[in-house]
């Protein structure tokens, strides 16, 4: 048995992703199709009532002009399974040994020795069969399908100082889209006003409404609950992150992953075994019921459906959490995955140096050196300056007009705060300026920036970059399925180590140039390992190329998502841990379908051999192993979001 893959074009899953303008002729299309497809489901259950009439008609003997022939039974077998017939003709023509094939030579056969209603009822089955494989199938098709109509049809937007309802279509990048409370947001994009709370579990996977205000990233599909806000569009249709994910789940369903070409060409193998057993069977008993029950009770279906249902579904699932793996070659990967690189500055880290630690000298407070620090910086452009004045303005520590500002490359600065001479910068800054700096300076992660009032001492100040939150429970959950995790950045051995010591990292590699992130990748690559690696840089994108998996940030750069092989919507490393578990689960499930289809196959071809079952017992087995293999693959598959 097979199930033929529904599609709304010839292309994929779900065709081109439409922009939303273009999703009301797609909506009316689709009811269209469905509409075909609900007369196709009807005329397949009028097949299978028509069966089993004649079965029953064969049973009770009720019109049979010749002795050894019933005209019933041949001729509902032959109309009842003509799908079965064409399909397998079909591959006698390409020269592929399907199931089909096998039960077109079943049914034959039991024809041939007087068996009709037994090759009635193995055609009912076979036809009920192929009903429930479709619909479960199409439940699998469904769920991913059911997210374009996430996105509305109409918006508001704010044009010559009047709100204005307008088609999605007309809608342009920059113009301003008011969003009420309850409706759904059309467009990727910024809020520019107001204050409301968004449920966008589709987009993220986070299962509590996210708070939006001014500067807050929105995303088109995604629902407004509480307050109204006014968004810039910058992304439409196809080009938002709900459209790329319709996209990459459709691309994922056209590509083939290793491991279902494997289970087709097992579903093959299975094929040649029962033909096999069925001869060997016939050459030692000469019982044609026990050879066509071999012949009946070997099923593939089960591994030859399930596989892409399951992959379809763990692409799918992963897309509702937050990530979009572009084929299932790569979510292959990831259920193998031996080790994982994570870039530091962006990926782990948030690329922004915050103070972490304030060591004052003895007899100064915190407060004081701090406020001489940040009074001295407010004019400064560097990063570590300005880390210092955002630290003072979150204590809410009143700073002080600088004047008199000096920057020396590569020392610090220095500045007049009333009327005292403040300097900022590293040892020998200091030093320069004849203020004496105890041996001990305590800092116990990051830069060490050091301040001094006068010719005196003030005490130091930690700045490192902040560890993303989740990023060590990442970190530990990979471990934990004992995937390797190694930190490359190119920044400094000891900013590296700060950062590693956070995360509970034992292996990394720092003051690494971009290409010699792309080496180190490599060369684990050509060692047989599956490797991952997590980058959110243009400097990140030759290493992403290397590896296995490349995996991009979704805040990281344009170059990054086009380089990556999957890519996380937002910065949480967690959804990363979840699209490794749902990727092992997926090749777990695949498994189990493989050894149970195996086991079940080879324990009813010995039965069927040895006589014990018999022809319509045999197709009972094959129906009932092949749909718990497929329901098994269901387990998968998305819920719901509407």
């Amino acid at each position: 048995m097979s199930v033929t893959s529904e599609r709304h074009d010839g292309s994929g899953l779900i065709g081109e992703v439409h922009a939303p303008h273009e999703s009301a002729g797609a909506t009316h299309q689709s009811n269209t199709e469905h509409d075909h497809k609900h007369d196709f489901e009807v005329a397949e259950v009028l097949r299978v009532v028509f069966v089993a009439l004649a079965a029953a008609a064969v049973w009770f003997h009720l019109w049979e002009p010749f002795h050894r022939v019933s005209v019933i039974g041949l001729a509902a077998t032959l109309i009842g399974g003509y799908p079965i017939f064409k399909e397998a003709l079909e591959n006698i023509v390409e020269r592929r040994m399907t199931m089909e094939l096998s039960m077109t030579l079943a049914l034959v056969s039991a024809l041939a020795i007087g068996e009709f209603f037994t090759a009635l009822v193995i055609t009912g089955f076979v036809l009920a069969a192929e009903i429930l494989e479709g619909l479960t199938v199409g439940r699998g098709r469904r769920a991913i399908e059911d997210m374009l109509d996430f996105l509305p049809q109409t918006a508001s937007v704010l044009r010559n100082d009047m709100i204005v309802e307008v088609p999605t279509q007309t809608i342009v990048p920059g113009e301003i889209v008011v969003i009420r409370p309850g409706s759904r947001i059309p467009v990727d994009g910024q809020v520019v006003s107001g204050h409301s709370f968004v449920e966008q579990a589709a987009i993220t996977g986070e299962p509590m409404p996210s708070e939006k205000t001014t500067g807050s990233d929105v995303y088109a599909g995604t629902i407004n609950q509480t307050g109204s806000l006014q968004v810039r569009a910058d992304r439409l249709g196809k080009e938002t992150t709900f459209g790329k994910i319709i996209e990459a789940v459709e691309k994922a369903e056209r590509s083939r992953a290793p491991i279902q070409k494997t289970a087709d060409r097992l579903a093959g193998y299975l094929v040649y075994f029962a033909l096999g057993a069925a001869l060997l069977t016939f050459l030692l008993t000469h019982n044609i019921r026990s050879t066509i029950s071999v012949i009946i009770v070997a099923g593939a279906c089960g591994i030859a459906a399930g596989t892409p249902l399951a992959i379809l579904g763990a692409i799918g699932r992963a897309a509702r959490q937050g990530a979009i793996i572009k084929g299932g070659i790569y979510l292959e990967a990831l259920g193998r995955l031996h080790t994982v690189f994570l870039d530091k500055t962006g990926t782990v880290t948030f690329g922004e140096p915050a103070v972490a630690q304030v060591h004052p000298e003895h007899g100064l407070s915190e407060t004081m050196l701090l406020q001489a620090a940040a009074s001295a910086e407010r004019g400064s452009e560097h990063p570590l300056g300005r880390a210092i004045v955002r630290y003072a303005e979150k204590e809410k520590i009143p700073t002080s007009e600088s004047s008199d500002f000096r920057y020396e490359v590569g020392r610090g600065i220095v500045a007049q705060v009333q009327g005292e001479r403040i300097a900022v910068g590293n040892q020998a800054h200091l030093l320069s300026l004849g203020v004496e700096v105890p041996a001990q300076t305590l800092v116990f992660r990051g830069i060490s920036v050091l301040v001094a009032g006068g010719d005196r001492y003030y005490g130091s100040i930690a700045v490192e970059d902040q560890v993303r939150p989740g990023a060590a429970a990442a970190v530990k959950a990979l471990e934990a399925m004992n995937i390797r995790v190694i930190l490359l950045t190119g920044d400094t051995q000891s900013a590296a180590e700060a950062v590693a010591d956070q995360l509970g990292i034992i292996h990394l590699h720092a003051d690494l140039l971009p290409q010699q992130k792309a080496i180190e990748v490599a060369a684990h690559t050509k060692h047989g390992r599956i490797v991952a690696m997590l980058g959110d840089g243009i400097n990140d994108a030759p290493a992403l190329i290397k590896a296995n998996v490349g995996v991009a940030m979704g805040s990281g750069t344009d170059v990054a998502r086009e380089s990556a092989d999957v890519v996380l919507i937002g910065n949480d490393l967690e959804k990363f841990v979840e699209t490794v578990r749902i990727a092992r689960r997926c090749r777990a499930i695949i498994f189990q379908n493989f050894y149970g289809t195996l086991i079940v196959d080879a324990i009813g071809i010995g039965l069927a051999a040895a006589g014990v079952l018999n022809p319509l017992l045999a197709a009972f087995i094959h129906v009932a192993s092949e749909l718990t293999f497929i329901l098994n693959s269901t387990r998968l598959l998305p819920q719901s979001v509407i």
